[in-house]
């Protein structure tokens, strides 16, 4: 056998064995995994006799596959690892570039909003922000778009343990306001901040999602309102969606 003959075997025997990892976390019975892989009974039943023996994956009191302390060990780590500012800037450097404007990526810190990202565009202004600067959450695009996550009872919580503080006059001070403002929040998949947190400055948010669906993290696109109306910001929004998802998806998550 020629050495690319050797390596070309190889990488065929460590693509099957991929596929049938990846089958067997998505699938519960063997014959699914068969089927979802598309390889021989005979291969399929060698591979998974090669994971369940490096407890890749184990097999529970029903027959059903599941993911085994070593992949749990390799995702634990890989997590722990995981630097959300590296994989998001480049996203985030496209899309400044693409619609001219700040653009913000935040994580959920307690009841607040902790920047990790902040990206100026080529305008002669900066926004009044920093990395590690803490808002509100129901004042900002990106704390909203966190808050439509959570169902109603833990929104109630969060107004009884956060308040709602008037940050400026637009901003929404009653749960009232924050349920309605929500519910539209979750309709249209994005979050508007009508200078609620800084007077003059108005952005569109979406909601970024972590390996297992939750919105820990959001992105916006942060404008003076001077400058853009408020049907120009919006308008923004599909771009801050796409860009937001894409973070999604470079952070493990698969959509539902």
């Amino acid at each position: 056998m020629t050495e690319q003959t050797s390596t070309t075997v190889a990488a065929s025997a460590s693509e099957k064995t991929l596929l049938v990892l990846e089958a067997a976390l998505s699938h519960s019975r063997f014959t699914d995994v068969v089927e979802a892989t598309g390889l021989a009974k005979a291969t399929v039943h060698r591979i998974l006799g090669t994971l369940q023996g490096r407890q890749f994956i184990l097999v529970d009191g029903d027959g059903r596959f599941q993911p085994g302390p070593t992949i749990l060990s390799l995702a634990g780590r890989a997590l722990e690892n995981l630097d959300i500012s590296a994989i998001a800037r480049p996203h985030v450097e496209r899309l400044v570039a693409d619609v001219h404007c700040t653009v913000h990526v935040g994580v959920a810190a307690g009841d607040e909003v902790v920047y990790l990202i902040r990206s100026d565009s080529d305008k002669p202004y900066q926004m009044p922000s920093r990395v590690g600067h803490a808002i509100p959450m129901h004042s900002s695009g990106i704390g909203k778009v966190i808050l439509a996550d959570h169902s109603d009872e833990e929104l109630e919580r969060f107004v009884a343990r956060a308040g709602l503080a008037r940050r400026t006059e637009h901003s929404i001070t009653t749960l009232e306001g924050l349920r309605a403002e929500i519910a539209d929040v979750r309709a249209l998949g994005y979050a508007r901040d009508r200078e609620e947190n800084v007077p003059g400055v108005s952005c569109v948010a979406a909601p970024i999602r972590d390996h297992t669906g939750t919105v820990r993290y959001g992105l916006s696109i942060s404008t003076l309102a001077l400058e853009h109306s408020d049907a120009q910001i919006t308008a923004m929004a599909p771009q801050a969606i796409a860009t937001a998802d894409a973070i999604s998806a470079a952070l493990g998550f698969q959509g539902r």
